[in-house]
């Protein structure tokens, strides 16, 4: 009998439980208005002099809003809202140095301005200016592996850019 008290007992705390979560607004949608079902992202603008930057950038975030499942990238004029944004700032600097004094590594710093807007109801749901990501590079032996690497740096540095804007865009901050 105790045995069935407390698998009683058991259930009784998870349906609590269960209740609790739902009376709190929890939702795996985020916060997210219900209607918003679809995002249009079109190509970043570059206000920089780095040729390229905006494609690795604007493709990364798609890429995350497809991963996260929360909204699915559409055409502008199929979607209920839009995420945009300009590339403002792209800066390698070096940062270490051997006991020779070569140059070891880089740090890449990109800058954005974002805004995430409701295009069914025309108002701006979220808006960043100043977004920037940091990612480090080392510097191998040979110029040409440098500039490798600093690619690799920048689809880096847009993978976490876009994971940054999507966790915004759908938890609204």
């Amino acid at each position: 009998m105790s045995r069935l008290r407390a698998t009683r007992a058991l259930l009784s705390a998870a349906l609590l439980l269960a209740a609790a979560a739902g009376g709190c607004g929890y939702s795996l949608r985020g916060n997210l208005p219900d209607h918003l079902k679809t995002v249009s992202v079109p190509v970043f603008r570059n206000r920089t002099t780095e040729a390229g930057a905006e494609s690795t950038i604007t493709s990364a975030v798609v890429n995350a809003f497809t991963s996260s499942g929360r909204l699915k990238v559409a055409s502008l004029d199929e979607a209920d809202s839009v995420l945009d944004g300009e590339i403002t700032g792209y800066r390698v600097q070096s940062l270490t140095y051997d006991s020779r004094l070569n140059l070891r590594s880089y740090r890449l710093t990109v800058t954005m301005n974002v805004r995430f807007r409701d295009l069914r109801r025309t108002e701006m749901l979220w808006q960043q200016d100043g977004l920037v990501e940091e990612v480090s590079f080392d510097v191998a032996g040979q110029v040409s592996d440098t500039i490798s690497r600093e690619e690799g740096a920048v689809k880096q540095a847009a993978l976490e850019i876009g994971r940054k804007i999507v966790g915004h865009a759908i938890d609204r901050f």
